[in-house]
């Protein structure tokens, strides 16, 4: 998209916010449909931060730089009440959702036919199909409470009352207790066969979680019930056209979106954010700062760390990134040959490992080390989206982590590369044979494309439980609100976390106007006073 403008001079508005990702332009969103001034800046000469689309390998083959399923994108309540299906926006589904295909070949299928799923998994064992099943009901009953609760701000009060409402306090304490759990205790208390048990742990690994941490069943768990409630859908067309829509919906409502304008300073007066400067010098003044970029990004190098208590830099100072990441981009002149043929028709795939490799290609991580048999997720996009390359050829990619804080160089990412293509061609003989063009993406070019993506960390910090809620990004309010009156945290690195479901952007943008409603005196000072406690 072309730069809209330049900064020039100095200029006001009344919302500044830094970034353009899904979180950002969500809050841009926002508060322009409460009728103020917003500009989004981009360093990046595009908008959408992780949610972009660009032909990498062959012309005719879009593949999605970074995030590329979007099950949370789709269930969000802050995107659907943007409505942005009216701003050219149009979901597309592969015939199933989801395969894991287990070392010896055989393949557990999510399908948003509940039957479809319970015969995979009951072809693991007897009975565990009913089980999904009756987990799914007991999901669907509370999914729009759960959803407002857990991507709202904490505490969420109303909806945390309704879910209290719905489950009762005994059913409220196991949920609790769900939530600590990790995926291997979980899924050996709900099923007997691999399959089910694979679908949960597998999901959890689209964090750093592995299936003996602390809290990884929650993430498995979600993940698994949206893409049986309503699938892992993507935008057609790629990635970006989520991006570009949420575009047209901010400039419908009066924003703007500038892009190639990098936000190299917050302007911080008598202790409170004013405003921001470019890389070229310009300044924006404005009443309020948003940022979609990570919080030691935002704190430590915008603002400073001479405008912050001591704690707080410390806090910052031991923040912990999620995983690193290296993705494989492929045009393949033809579908994958799986070896099983139910993997063929899912729009995601993982692979590569059974339970124990799950643990051990964690264990590894936590390491260190590159793992010795890793697990792959990967995507079939043309499968999804026919839009993504030529009639009768696939787009696909494949990611797997890697140890964070750790200097790659070109020839040990090729290495990594070629051991994921042959984890493929392990369950898909032939498919090197049908590799028309590859592209390899190690954190150093992850980072160098989205600044944001930190060592090549997708998520902005880790999903562990005590980088989660009150202590994300920092121990603190689990709020938007920062130790710098004015100034609003809106990435991943805030509550409530990584994916594509513009929640932080939206709570960031609600702070940010009850910050100047009626009440906003007493809103400033309270937030003032917890914070100087917290941080005193």
């Amino acid at each position: 998209m072309e730069v809209v403008g330049a900064v020039s001079g100095a200029e006001s508005v009344d919302a500044v916010v830094v970034g353009s990702g899904p979180n950002g332009l969500t809050a841009a969103a926002v508060l322009a449909d409460a009728g103020w001034d917003v500009l989004v800046l981009e360093a990046a000469d595009e908008p959408g931060g992780a949610v972009r689309t660009a032909e990498l390998t062959e012309p005719g083959f879009r593949h999605d730089l970074f995030s590329a399923f979007h099950p949370l994108g789709a269930a969000s309540p802050p995107l659907r009440a943007l409505e942005l299906e009216r701003h050219g926006l149009r979901w597309r589904h592969a015939p199933q959702v989801l395969a894991h295909v287990l070392p010896d070949d055989r393949v557990a299928v999510l399908s948003r036919d509940p039957e479809r799923t319970a015969d995979s998994l009951d072809g693991f064992a007897r009975g565990d199909g009913h089980r999904w099943q009756a987990l799914h009901r007991q999901f669907r009953e509370i999914r729009d409470d759960l959803l407002q609760a857990l991507l709202t701000p904490f505490p969420p009060v109303r909806a945390g009352t309704r879910l209290l409402r719905s489950l009762g306090v005994g059913g409220a304490l196991r949920s609790a207790r769900t939530l600590t759990m990790p995926a291997r205790r979980f899924v050996d208390e709900m099923f007997d066969g691999e399959g089910a048990k694979l679908l949960i742990a597998g999901n959890a690994q689209h964090t750093d979680l592995g299936p003996d941490q602390s809290a990884s069943a929650v993430f498995g768990w979600l993940l698994c019930m949206l893409g049986q409630d309503i699938g892992f859908p993507v935008p057609e067309g790629g990635a970006g056209s989520l991006a570009a829509a949420l575009v047209r919906r901010v400039e419908s409502a009066g924003g703007q979106v500038r892009c190639s304008q990098r936000v190299e300073r917050v302007l911080v007066e008598h202790g409170a954010a004013v405003g921001v400067r470019t890389a070229g010098g310009a300044t924006v003044r404005a009443k309020v700062v948003l940022a979609d970029v990570p919080a030691p990004t935002l704190l430590l190098d915008l603002v400073g760390a001479e405008h912050l208590p001591p704690t707080v830099v410390r806090d910052l100072r031991r923040f912990q990134w999620d995983d690193a990441t290296l993705k494989v981009d492929w045009a393949l002149r033809g579908p994958i040959p799986w070896r099983n043929r139910d993997a063929a028709g899912a729009g995601t795939v993982h692979l590569g490992v059974d339970l124990n490799g799950l643990a051990t290609a964690t264990n590894d991580l936590r390491c260190g080390r590159v793992p010795e048999h890793p697990f792959l997720l990967m995507g079939q996009m043309t499968t999804a989206d026919p839009t993504r390359s030529p009639a009768g050829t696939e787009t696909a990619w494949a990611y797997t982590h890697l140890p964070h804080d750790q200097d790659w160089t070109a020839e040990e990412l090729v290495r990594v590369a070629d051991r994921v293509e042959a984890v493929v061609e392990r369950h898909a003989p032939g498919f090197k044979d049908l590799v028309v063009g590859r592209f390899v993406a190690g954190p150093p070019h992850l980072e160098s494309v989205n600044p944001s993506l930190v060592g090549g960390s997708i998520n902005q910090g880790t999903s562990g439980i005590h980088q989660q809620l009150v202590f994300r990004p920092t121990p603190g309010l689990g709020r938007a609100d920062t130790v710098v009156p004015g100034l609003f945290l809106a990435g991943a690195s805030a509550h409530p976390g990584g994916g594509v479901h513009g929640a932080a952007g939206a709570n960031a943008a609600r702070a940010a106007l009850a910050s100047r409603s009626w009440y906003g005196p007493a809103y400033r000072a309270g937030v003032r006073a917890a914070l100087r406690a917290i941080t005193s």
